[in-house]
């Protein structure tokens, strides 16, 4: 089985049809989280992620929308990118937000793999760097753990008391690319598919992964995607200038 694995796409609309574009075939697409913040889509960009499938997760961006959670860790511009989509969304929209599921998620056909938006202990946690995820990788019985939420695409491993961190090598920034990280036995595995819509590590394209099951393989992929409309959508939207800027830095 490939599973499709998206996250943090945060209403950016033309980043999420470039990434569906690049996907390969897949059997089972699953959504890490934080659908909407930032940018100016959320209600095309809910309509498109509701279509793919049933497995989601929720994020805090999506709880904060949704009313679930107040604004008081938001930076100022996050919080007014909230309060303005939450104003754009539909009635139906913010209801499914709202009733999205807390992580960990899983799948009954795939055993041993679970889904979550920062952590199986914490699902608002930043799991930055192998620091951070030593507790997780050391006492979560289950093998591997998607999650998004740092927008840092890659992951971590622990085999025994060694642990390593892994980012994708890509040659260029401006192409489509992919990268391979193929998953040994005996292992544990938090694994971030990298954001759809916000990239935080200093390549602006847009990123998201599949995984497939039988290969034991994950394909981190990065693909380019109409920016400048992207961030002209923001301005003309009227909301903070920043969140337009900085999709071309990648951070």
């Amino acid at each position: 089985m490939r599973i499709l694995i998206l996250s943090d796409v945060h209403s950016n609309l033309e980043a999420l049809d470039a990434c569906l574009a690049a996907a390969p075939s897949y059997d089972l697409a699953v959504n890490l989280g934080d659908n909407v913040g930032y940018g100016a889509n959320p209600n095309e960009v809910i309509a498109r992620v509701r279509a793919l499938g049933k497995t989601f997760v929720r994020g805090n961006h999506d709880k904060a929308v949704s009313g679930l959670m107040d604004l008081d860790d938001f930076n100022p511009i996050a919080g007014i990118a909230t309060l303005w989509t939450r104003d754009q969304l539909s009635a139906e929209n913010l209801d499914w937000l709202r009733n999205l599921p807390q992580g960990p998620v899983m799948v009954p056909e795939l055993p041993g793999i679970q889904f979550v938006h920062g952590s199986a202990h914490d699902e608002d946690e930043y799991l930055v760097s192998i620091r951070d995820a030593l507790e997780p990788l050391l006492t979560d019985n289950i093998p591997v753990t998607f999650f998004g939420h740092t927008h840092l695409q890659g992951g971590f491993a622990l085999q025994g008391e060694i642990s390593e961190a892994y980012r994708p090598a890509y040659r260029t920034v401006g192409q489509p690319e992919s990268s391979d990280w193929p998953l040994r036995p005996n292992r544990h595995y938090l694994i971030n598919p990298g954001s759809v819509g916000q990239p935080r590590d200093g390549d602006w394209r847009a990123g998201f992964a599949t995984f497939d099951t039988e290969a034991r393989v994950v394909t981190f992929y990065r693909v380019p995607y109409n920016l400048r409309v992207a961030q002209e959508k923001i301005n003309a939207a009227n909301l903070p200038p920043r969140l337009a800027a900085r999709l071309a830095t990648g951070r």
